[in-house]
């Protein structure tokens, strides 16, 4: 087998005051970026604190701002590939007797919106969106016109996911603060299923970048997948199913051995 050899190029990218350069240019780039049609990463931080330290003055954290509450409306009408192992594992729940679902980071409710489409949900199904308070403003407004079933509720404390059937989270738990594990520890009566997509896990290592998603900036945690595994097991939770999503990537420039080129989904199931 060929011995890999650095180019001259990246022998020179490596070079300290060239490193430098490149990263200030990054920088610049990065909070400066405004697309909404792609995110961009930046940096590796051991704690949320200092990821969010390093936005601070320089650009708007979090969704807690109308921009970032006015995203994904076109999602409440459209599934992606990575959706349909959510959708399959959804109905089977939900088949089996499940009428409680807490969607945790749902957004405006997206989920919920674009799955009605293809599943039959029962009739006493109560989903509950959990997120910032700009956003389930938006959420609360947006179902007045949509959800004449009036199925779905918002809430600004996890709390709630006390004793739910299900507990949902799509692309959201890189965006907390504190873990999953945190969450579920604390309460009293933990969710009987876990139904979780686009989760960024690295093969050994947990860490935070910094995400730009055009409307602003967000501390966002990667976490070490037998670190991720492992703390479910601890609190009984039993891995039903796993898959990938290659179309999802996590890129940060600099730091090629912290960069993700796939997301991966779950369904878990609470062992009696």
């Amino acid at each position: 087998m060929a011995t890999s050899h650095p180019t001259v190029r990246e022998r020179t990218r490596a070079l300290p005051p060239i490193r430098r350069l490149l990263e200030a240019r990054y920088d610049r780039e990065f909070f400066a970026h405004t697309s909404l049609t792609h995110n961009l990463y930046r940096g590796v931080f051991n704690t949320f604190a200092e990821a969010q330290a390093s936005i601070a003055g320089r650009q708007t954290v979090g969704y807690d701002n109308t921009p970032s509450a006015s995203l994904y409306r076109e999602r409440t009408h459209r599934v992606y590939i990575n959706d349909y192992p959510m959708m399959l594992w959804l109905s089977k729940l939900l088949d089996s007797g499940a009428m409680s679902v807490f969607d945790l980071g749902g957004h405006i409710g997206v989920a919920y919106y674009a799955y009605q489409r293809y599943l039959r949900y029962p009739e006493r199904l109560r989903w509950t969106v959990m997120d910032v308070p700009a956003v389930n403003a938006a959420g609360t407004e947006w179902a007045e016109l949509h959800d004449p079933e009036r199925r779905l509720h918002f809430t600004s404390s996890a709390q709630d996911a006390d004793n739910v059937d299900i507990l949902f989270a799509a692309g959201s738990l890189q965006y907390l603060d504190y873990t999953l594990g945190d969450l579920l520890a604390s309460l009293r009566h933990r969710p009987r299923h876990l139904l979780l997509n686009s989760v960024p896990l690295h093969p050994s290592a947990s860490y935070f970048t910094v995400q730009n998603m055009g409307t602003a900036c967000c501390p966002y945690r990667v976490t070490a997948d037998r670190e991720f595994l492992h703390g479910l097991r601890e609190l009984g939770y039993a891995p039903q199913d796993r898959w990938e999503n290659p179309h999802r990537s996590c890129q940060i420039p600099f730091h090629e051995d912290r960069s993700l080129d796939r997301y991966f989904g779950f369904c878990f199931e609470r062992l009696p």
